[in-house]
């Protein structure tokens, strides 16, 4: 261990501000190295004695569903260099809807040895004991706390309620959760029973069978799990998140992130299934090097891992080397998305295709929502003539390593990846996701998530009965004017099927589908479950195939 370190105590009741204290105490060291270590113990971070600070983050809650975007934060960390938080094996338990940590315009921030959860989480979760044609009967989690009264029912929490809003269901048998009606919808009447049962009347039940465990919550990301902004050399090492509140991990506009033994799952022997209100990890126009290795993902309500820029809709020309720019998509807008030296490329929203290079001289925020750029050169007159282009940041696009780690318990997609720098993603189980394993997309009028891809090598993964097509790869161009992703090496992996539907590439030049099993009781030929649309250089060789349950 090295530098100062800071000694943080459990008190079992708020600690919150003692652990808040170290923190500050560690910025007055001026970026001299600083450990502050907390003991194996369970610390309370509360709401009500939260550090307070705005912050937008990128595909969280639009202004109109979430007017106030304030964070509630656990641990702050803000201006600091050379600082190691050792949780050594401690819990936080976070109380009321909190981000549990933030690091913001930081360099060299180590987060290690410590584990996350929650007091009342903000998913609630209730096992079916009986079902009928117009009614269930389920047993709430032990963390769920409930009202019934005129036979309707409220979950609560530490400063919010539940009425409504979407679910999922978990089979256990399977390990699958999968998204589907609330059984909160068209309640006839809610009964108190004996033993902690509760008893739901509707004219219609949901299907839903013994043994499987409803997953409930709003669709409101008010706050994040954690969130990484502006900063520089940032690793979360062995930190087991067993809930993680209302959004993802976040890192946004940061150089350099690393996960390594991050556990995103329920905790062992809590009676729980979910442990994501969304998303687990999220990378918003990151640069320099994101490594996720020997992690876990398990019991999400959103994809697992996405990582992507942001495509801002050119509003207008003013003058010859300004364009005014505009968040498009409703649940991304307000942050700093372009700095001075940066380097952009205008788009062709409908082609995908880059119409013009060009580097950013002045920013100018005109609101939430716009922001006026200042150019290098002349916007080129047959830019201006098509009808809608898009501009991506390509300085801040990031490498990617995703690295042995283990997807389960997804109701949507494992890993999404959209990004121009080289990317790996190897060794790697995906277990049962509904939808595709990986998804390469890219795309400049629904999500508005850029962009193109470069340099991507999926090699020995194992995709177990996932979504067809189990890797996807499928930009949103409705125009062809050249190839928008480049140069995919889909080598050695293995595929348990469904169907014949493994492996989908649209827009690709230089696509290289090589020595991989697909396993399934369709055709022999390993040509069949490959599909291209509008490709060049593509080489499919020395694939194979196997039948299922071979005796």
């Amino acid at each position: 261990m090295y530098g100062d370190t800071l000694f943080v105590k459990a008190t079992r009741m708020d600690d919150t501000r003692n652990i808040q204290d170290a923190i500050n105490q560690a910025r007055k060291r001026n970026g001299k190295p600083v450990v502050i270590k907390l003991e194996q113990d369970n610390y309370a971070l509360k709401r009500e004695s939260s550090s307070k600070n705005i912050y937008y983050v990128s595909n969280t809650a639009s202004a109109n569903e979430n007017p106030d975007p304030t964070k509630h934060i656990g641990l702050w960390l803000k201006g600091l260099k050379n600082i190691t938080i050792d949780g050594s094996g401690a819990l936080l338990v976070t109380y009321g809807e909190m981000t549990s940590f933030v690091i913001d315009g930081c360099e060299n921030v180590l987060l290690k040895n410590f584990a996350v959860t929650s007091d009342d989480p903000t998913v609630v979760e209730m096992k079916v004991v009986e079902a009928g044609t117009d009614y269930l009967v389920a047993k709430p989690h032990a963390s769920a706390r409930y009202k019934i009264e005129n036979g309707k029912i409220s979950w609560l929490g530490h400063g919010w309620n539940l009425n409504g809003g979407i679910a999922q269901l978990y089979d256990p048998e399977l390990n699958v959760s999968t998204r589907c009606t609330s059984p909160m919808s068209n309640l006839k009447n809610v009964q108190q029973l004996s033993d902690g049962l509760i008893r739901f009347t509707y004219e219609k039940a949901p299907h839903a069978k013994p043994g499987q465990t409803y997953q409930m919550r709003d669709g409101i990301r008010d706050e994040v799990a954690g969130f990484i902004v502006k900063s520089k050399n940032v690793m979360l090492e062995n930190i087991r998140m067993h809930f993680l509140g209302n959004f993802s991990i976040v890192g946004q506009y940061t150089e350099n992130i690393t996960y390594n033994h991050l556990y995103c799952e329920p905790e062992m022997g809590s009676g729980r299934s979910c442990a994501g209100f969304a998303d687990f990890v999220h990378f918003s126009g990151c640069k320099g090097k994101i490594t996720i290795t020997n992690s876990r993902f398990e019991g999400a309500q959103d994809d697992p891992i996405n990582v992507h820029g942001t495509h801002l809709s050119v509003q207008e020309y003013v003058g010859e080397k300004q364009i005014k720019v505009r968040f498009m998509h409703p649940q991304s807008y307000g942050f700093e998305a372009f700095f001075k030296g940066d380097e952009i490329e205008l788009v062709n929203a409908n082609s995908l295709i880059c119409v013009q290079k060009a580097k950013v001289t002045a920013v100018n925020r005109i609101s939430d929502f716009e922001i006026l750029l200042t150019l290098n050169k002349k916007v080129e007159p047959q830019v201006r003539k098509i009808s809608n282009v898009v501009v991506e940041n390509v300085t801040w696009t990031p490498e990617v390593e995703i690295s042995n780690c283990y997807f389960a318990r997804i109701p949507t997609r494992g890993i999404l990846v959209s990004t121009r720098r080289k990317v790996l993603i190897e060794n790697n189980v995906f277990f049962r996701m509904p939808m595709s394993g990986i998804l390469i997309a890219n795309d400049a009028r629904s999500w508005y998530e850029s962009g193109n891809v470069r340099d991507v090598t999926i090699r020995n993964n194992n995709f177990i009965e996932c979504g067809a097509p189990v890797i996807y790869i499928t930009p949103e161009n409705d125009e062809n004017e050249g190839f928008v992703h480049k140069n995919i090496r889909i080598i050695s992996n293995r595929f348990l099927l469904n169907d014949e539907n493994a492996i989908y590439a649209k827009s690709v030049s230089g696509l290289l589908v090589q020595d991989n099993l697909f396993i399934s009781d369709g055709a022999e030929d390993p040509k069949k479950y490959i599909q291209t649309e509008e490709c060049e250089h593509v080489t499919i060789k020395d694939n194979r195939t196997s039948k299922k349950n071979v005796k």
